[in-house]
């Protein structure tokens, strides 16, 4: 079954560049800041795939991964807590996954990059995370307040 997100978390979602990514694997649990483009309710990144987050994901595809804005006010904490599981794209959807990050991140289109990242982006797989649960944290509405997403 599909996730529905409301609008109010999609443009939370859009708002926002940096996921913190969390597996776990044979050495223990592991977290990495990856950016991240939304792709309807699924949240697709690039990595190398022999990093150790993508290492972890390769045996378990399971994760979770946090997003929100620094603050120094409580009441101002606004944030994403999910859980969800990731595939690695091949063919067109790995095509719409390259397209939807370049419209996002100008720095990685192709002819744009500069010559290290253009280097980087040869050697990098492309994933989609498929959330599962998604807890959407928002202290403007009271301490500790909020809402769960189930798909």
């Amino acid at each position: 079954m599909a996730l529905t997100l409301p609008p109010e978390v999609a443009e939370f979602l859009t708002a926002h560049h940096v996921m913190t990514l969390a597996t776990q694997g044979t050495g223990g649990p592991w977290a990495a800041a990856v950016f991240y483009a939304p792709d309807g309710d699924d949240l697709v990144f690039l990595s190398s795939p022999s990093s150790r987050h993508c290492t972890d994901l390769a045996a378990d595809p399971r994760c979770a991964a946090t997003i929100h804005p620094e603050t120094l006010d409580w009441r101002s904490i606004q944030g994403i807590q999910l859980e969800g599981q990731v595939d690695e794209l091949t063919g067109e959807d790995r095509a719409r996954a390259q397209q939807l990050y370049a419209e996002r991140f100008p720095f990685v289109r192709p002819g744009g990059a500069p010559a290290a990242i253009a280097v980087a982006l040869a050697r990098v797989r492309w994933y989609r995370l498929r959330i599962a649960h998604l807890h959407f944290i928002d202290n403007a509405r009271g301490f500790g307040q909020r809402e769960q997403f189930d798909s």
